[in-house]
This record gives C-alpha cells, sequence and structure tokens, in this order.
C-alpha cells in the first residue's frame, strides 16, 4: 500500500531542490556582489558603464527610457497586478492569484529591506531628474520588476494555446527585464552594479517561487 510513496516523494522532491539549490547559489552570488560594491571595488567598473551608456544619450532615447523605467515602478505595477488578480480570481486560477501576488509584494519588501541592510547612496541623476529618496544597492526596479514580469509571463503562458506564443511572451517577458534595468543606468538612477544585484536577487526570489508555482500548475492541469 505504501511502497510507491517513497518513490514518488522522491521524485517530486527532485525539482524543489534544484529550486533551492538555484536559490542558494543566487544568495551566494549577490553576497560577493555586495562585498564587491561595499568595499568600493565596483566603482571603476560603475563609472565606466555609465560613462560609456550616457555618451550615446539622445531626447528621443531618454523619453523612450524614461517610459520603459515606469513599467518597473509602483504606479504601473500595483494597478496591473491588482487588475490581474481580479481577473485571475474570476477565471478560478486563484492559486497563480495569490504566487503573483504574494511573489511581487515579497520582493518588493525584501528590496526594501536589503536597501536599508546597505545603504549605498545613489549616483547623481541624469538629465535633470528629480533625484530618488531611497538607497542605491540593489535595484528595486531590476529585483521588483523582474520577479512582477517572470510572474507574469508564466501565468500568461499558462493561458497560451500554442508553443510560439509561449516563446513570444517568454522573450518580450526578458526583453523588458533587461529594458528596465537598462533604463535605469540611462537615466542615472543607479549604478550597474546596483542593476546586476537586482537580477541576481529576482533570480533567488523567482527560484524559491518555483516549488508552489509548479504546485500551481499541475492542480490546474487536474480534471475538476
Amino acid at each position: 500500500m505504501h511502497a510507491p510513496t517513497g518513490p514518488i516523494a522522491t521524485v517530486e522532491a527532485v525539482p524543489t531542490r534544484k529550486h533551492l539549490l538555484a536559490a542558494a547559489l543566487a544568495a551566494l552570488i549577490f553576497l560577493l556582489l555586495a562585498r564587491w560594491v561595499l568595499a568600493g571595488e565596483s566603482m571603476r567598473f560603475d563609472l565606466w558603464i555609465r560613462s560609456a551608456v550616457h555618451a550615446w544619450a539622445s531626447p528621443v532615447a531618454t523619453n523612450l527610457l524614461l517610459t520603459i523605467t515606469m513599467l518597473g515602478s509602483e504606479w504601473v505595477m500595483l494597478p496591473l497586478g491588482a487588475m490581474l488578480f481580479w481577473r485571475l480570481e474570476t477565471i478560478g486560477r486563484r492559486r497563480q492569484a495569490l504566487l503573483l501576488a504574494v511573489g511581487s509584494l515579497g520582493a518588493e519588501l525584501v528590496s526594501h529591506l536589503l536597501k536599508l541592510a546597505f545603504r549605498r547612496a545613489r549616483p547623481v541623476v541624469f538629465f535633470g531628474l528629480p533625484p530618488a529618496e531611497t538607497y542605491s544597492f540593489p535595484s528595486g526596479h531590476a529585483f521588483v520588476g523582474t520577479v512582477f514580469y517572470v510572474l507574469l509571463a508564466d501565468v500568461s503562458m499558462t493561458l497560451a494555446r500554442s508553443h510560439r506564443q509561449r516563446a513570444g511572451i517568454a522573450v518580450a517577458a526578458l526583453l523588458m527585464v533587461l529594458a528596465i534595468g537598462f533604463s535605469r543606468v540611462y537615466l542615472g538612477y543607479h549604478y550597474p552594479s546596483d542593476v546586476l544585484g537586482g537580477w541576481t536577487c529576482a533570480l533567488g526570489w523567482l527560484a524559491l517561487c518555483g516549488p508552489p508555482i509548479n504546485a500551481a500548475r499541475k492542480r490546474q492541469k487536474q480534471p475538476h
């Protein structure tokens, strides 16, 4: 009666172990990045990238990247997330709705705590833009924006009808993540190492979200 339980449990535990291992690896990389930043060793790299990016600034690029950077702000993600939460609830995808909400809001909380822990001062903002009031490391736009749009892409892919549509969603999410991170450096709100730190945090956080995401997928595929 109980013989299959052991092997089945072991098979199901393998993806969880992989996700935990990925989260631990991301945490290690983040700590190495943080040490690099706090020791001041990243500054030469940061200033070189900032100068190189700023050298090809143009009004068209600035206007475009101001729009893109807003997509990674709470002013866009909160109302968009609320609408998506309501929509997922109405079509019977409560678990995915909760994962999107808890995963994104949890990332926002962790981002604030890490900023307070490291207290890195912001760089000087370009183009006469108003300075940000929070600390710099890690980039909240890179961290929370990545988590939000990857979770959104995951939900969208479960609703897609073809492999081509799923591939398109994945590519769009990747481009969005890269564009938001780049916009923070271009506009001067973050050092490049801040964005790298944000992306690393996002990878670790998404790895922790992996097991409940897989559980939600399996439940969704079960006949009702």
